[in-house]
């Protein structure tokens, strides 16, 4: 049954560092990027909550959260995540547990009287030969990319909540929608990670074996794109920013997505080539073609977010970099 919600106030035009935000997923890659960001902008009034404090899977405990909790701003960059291995062989994982987190929490803020909410979504929404680079436009017109499609669906499903429930109730409720991410915070579980943590993992092991090879999956001609997380988190907090009616200059109300991303991709055998000069792993590459390479190309469109006058400054090789270094400091410390 849909409960009746608190009555939605108009907030300031440019979200202060007053602001009572509510950061859920705050101990992932994406979520401690947004946290590092807006602690750093003298943002005093962030709440957070552990998965031991608060299940976002459970409803009536998402639903007491915000009953006790007064919120101004909601950034949803909670998450079940993985790579193309994790997504494969967990796919009713990854639908279920998203799903559940962006319904209770997007329905609980409404409840609650929350009026701004930022969704964090995927660029795996988008069909898996869709044109390139994936525009806003391209969502819903075509099949996606079968490895990943569970987890896509449910990102999509977010946006439609949220775009659902500014239609019916006036909520201004945004979601953006990220490239293929990295830095510190990543996971680096070869079982589990996306293709940078895994070949940073792999290239540094490699080089302290002294192994002769490192074996990279697919055939090294897929295409990606790259984002630093430190970018992403600034992304967001530029579009959390926004007024309401420049936000929605830029949108429309049936696509309020925005991509976040570099305009630049780059060769898997590229991206090998280069972590493995930032290691310093002295052997060969080997390619096997027996492990799939996913969508052919995944390059976005970001025309949308630069008009909201928005770019990246970390350079792909400075921020492989950062990431290596953060890896070596955390596995000195066992953290990894």
């Amino acid at each position: 049954m849909i409960t009746a919600p608190a009555p939605i106030a108009d907030p300031p035009a440019v979200l202060t560092p007053e602001a009572r935000i509510y950061l859920a997923g705050h101990r992932g890659m994406v979520g401690g990027a947004i946290l590092r960001r807006l602690q750093g902008l003298g943002f005093s009034n962030l709440l957070t909550r552990t998965h031991q404090e608060l299940d976002l899977c459970d409803q009536a405990a998402v639903e007491r959260f915000f009953a006790a909790e007064p919120i101004d701003q909601v950034v949803l960059a909670a998450a079940k995540v993985g790579g193309i291995q994790a997504n494969d062989r967990y796919p009713a994982e990854f639908i279920y547990q998203n799903l559940m987190i962006e319904a209770n929490l997007i329905h609980g803020a409404w409840q609650a009287g929350v009026r701004r909410l930022l969704f964090l979504g995927s660029s795996c929404i988008y069909p898996k030969l869709a044109s390139q680079p994936l525009a806003e436009s391209a969502l819903l017109t075509g099949p996606l990319e079968p490895t990943n499609e569970p987890y896509a669906i449910a990102k999509i499903a977010g946006i439609k909540l949220c775009e659902s429930y500014n239609r019916q109730y006036g909520t201004h409720y945004r979601s953006v929608m990220p490239t293929n991410l990295y830095g510190p915070g990543d996971n680096f579980d070869l079982a589990n990670s996306h293709v940078i943590p895994a070949l940073v993992r792999k290239f540094h092991e490699g080089k302290q074996r002294g192994a002769a090879e490192v074996v990279v999956w697919g055939t090294g001609q897929a295409r990606r794109e790259f984002l630093h997380v430190d970018d992403l988190a600034a992304a967001c907090v530029h579009l959390i920013g926004l007024p309401d009616a420049e936000y929605a200059s830029h949108t429309q109300p049936m696509r309020s997505h925005i991509n976040v991303g570099t305009g630049a991709d780059v060769s898997i055998r590229e991206l090998a080539e280069l972590i493995r000069d930032v290691v310093g792993f002295q052997g060969s590459l080997r390619f096997d073609p027996s492990r799939p390479d996913g969508t052919p190309r995944k390059l976005l469109d970001v025309s949308l977010l630069q008009s909201t006058g928005w770019r990246p400054r970390i350079g792909l090789r400075e921020g492989l970099e950062a990431t290596y270094r953060w890896y070596r400091d955390h596995l000195a410390s066992a953290r990894i």
